[in-house]
């Protein structure tokens, strides 16, 4: 499987060459379960389009177009918009962990940062933009930072950038907004 086309219209949002390369990157090393698994094992938490295989990848598209759509009216600098995007293709990439454990891990907005940092000598960005990239992976649950299953509390958004990209993933796991796909999981517009 090419993972990088499976993302190829959400790096095509990406302006700066070295963060659209260095999301590449990532991509290649997002584990192969992430591509087949659905957003939510009982799809209590995400819409209907986001179950099944591939739902998952629906649903960190669908988060990706929010901001896209978004950035019409929240006037982010084009670096910050181009980092926004991959925090957001990236802050579910590891929701099983790098090996695929039989449950979604509490925790991994963690993982996902610690996945981040395993690769950051290979990615052509600065300390800066890793850490952005990684604070807002890390807070993206936004107020759900605890659970009953869990000692970890995770990190409530505290920057405008850090709530955009929670109010993102949390528009794309609302099930009253339907987005359709095509049959190669790409948004359809219509």
């Amino acid at each position: 499987m090419n993972k990088r086309e499976v993302f190829k219209q959400e790096l095509s949002y990406i302006v700066d060459d070295e963060i659209r390369e260095s999301l590449g990157i990532m991509i290649d090393k997002i584990p192969d379960y992430f591509f087949k698994i659905p957003a939510s094992s009982t799809g209590k938490y995400h819409p209907e389009y986001t179950q099944g295989e591939g739902g998952l990848v629906r649903h960190t598209k669908s988060a990706v177009r929010m901001a896209y759509e978004l950035f019409g009216i929240y006037k982010f600098p084009q670096r910050t918009k181009d980092l926004i995007i991959m925090a957001l293709v990236l802050h579910d990439s590891v929701k099983k962990g790098e090996e695929e454990t039989q449950y979604t891990l509490f925790d991994h907005p963690l993982v996902a940062c610690e996945f981040v940092k395993k690769y950051k000598n290979e990615l052509m960005l600065n300390n800066d933009d890793i850490n952005f990239v990684c604070d807002c992976i890390s807070s993206h649950m936004g107020k759900f930072n605890t659970s009953n299953y869990s000692d970890v509390i995770l990190p409530i958004p505290k920057t405008p950038e850090q709530k955009f990209v929670h109010m993102c993933d949390y528009l794309a796991s609302r099930k009253v907004i339907n987005i359709k796909f095509d049959e190669n999981n790409n948004i359809v517009d219509e």
